[in-house]
């Protein structure tokens, strides 16, 4: 069946699923929603107020011709990749994933590939380069000249997320699909590693790669770096980045605290977050870059990709 009203395609029923289609219906875009069982459909249509076509993306695919190429994939972590890949080959050009873009590094570099193969443009969703925090820091720092250093944290809470219900293997890679969030915006903010050196130490039975994380590297923009993380004790997210004049810390992410050179005092930077209260940190500000190809703080397939190889070094795992 051929479609004549182009909308945008929402795969997805849960939590994120729903924040996609608020700001869709924000920014009175037409929305498609497919979705698999009858009853989170159910449950979204309460919700949201929008119908779902149920049966799964594969389905739908096979009984219809979008006239739309564009895409938000919000489906569970170990769909991801999946979902991404029928739409690429569905002739989808234009999609937007959720982090980390893929179930597994392998699933992820299989997108990244498809993606080139199909020339397509598939870009991961960390919205937390699009938190107001994020903006005001960036802006500071292009007034300062530049990053001299920055250190980041992403400790898990293991007590909380050791007794989540997941599918098969998303906790086992909950560092990607989960503590990426800090790294990236970490890198996205101070510089993508030029060198980096990890060391890792313990495990947990659900992550057993590892559980404390600590290591140091210098930027490509000659910045060093540091972080650290331990599963097993108390700690938060967090980034802190260093220029001539301020040391800029992001804890939480979504908050901003300055600190100027010559002062020991550290003060709540003033910024206006009103799209971040509204809407889901982030979120509503990376759907606009998305739909309207504002594309400076997006992260295409082809970065995460690439940035991979840092990622399996901090976790511990070469060759996963």
């Amino acid at each position: 069946m051929k479609e004549t009203t182009e909308k945008i395609v929402v795969v997805g029923t849960g939590p994120m699923a729903a924040e996609y289609v608020k700001i869709l219906k924000h920014l009175k875009r037409e929305i498609r929603v497919i979705g698999r069982g009858s009853e989170s459909a159910m449950k979204f249509n309460e919700t949201t107020g929008e119908k779902v076509i149920t049966g799964g993306i594969d389905l739908w695919l096979r009984n219809n011709t979008p006239a739309t190429r564009t895409a938000i994939v919000a489906v569970t972590e170990n769909e991801l990749g999946k979902v991404t890949l029928s739409l690429l080959k569905a002739g989808f050009t234009k999609i937007l994933v959720e982090k980390p873009g893929g179930a597994t590094y392998k699933e992820i570099y299989e997108v990244a590939k498809e993606t080139k193969k199909r020339k397509a443009r598939v870009f991961v969703a960390y919205n937390r380069r699009f938190n107001a925090s994020t903006e005001k820091t960036k802006e500071i720092i292009k007034k300062d000249g530049k990053v001299l250093s920055f250190n980041f944290e992403f400790t898990e809470w293991s007590h909380v997320i050791g007794d989540l219900k997941k599918a098969p293997g998303v906790k086992e890679n909950w560092f990607l699909h989960n503590s990426s969030h800090v790294i990236d915006l970490a890198f996205f903010l101070g510089g993508v590693p030029k060198k980096i050196t990890s060391y890792c130490a313990g495990g947990l039975s659900w992550h057993p790669s590892a559980s404390i994380f600590a290591g140091a590297g210098v930027a490509e923009n000659g910045a060093l770096f540091s972080y650290q993380a331990n599963w097993q004790a108390p700690g938060r997210w967090g980034v802190e980045v260093l220029t001539p004049k301020h040391r800029l810390i992001l804890r939480p992410l979504e908050h901003l605290c300055v600190q100027e050179i010559g002062s020991v005092a550290i003060n709540n930077m003033e910024i206006d977050n009103t799209l971040d209260t509204q809407f889901k940190p982030g979120l509503y500000n990376q759907v606009e870059a998305f739909l309207y190809n504002k594309k400076a703080n997006l992260c295409p397939i082809e970065e995460q990709s690439h940035n991979l190889s840092f990622y399996k070094k901090i976790q511990n795992r070469p060759t996963a």
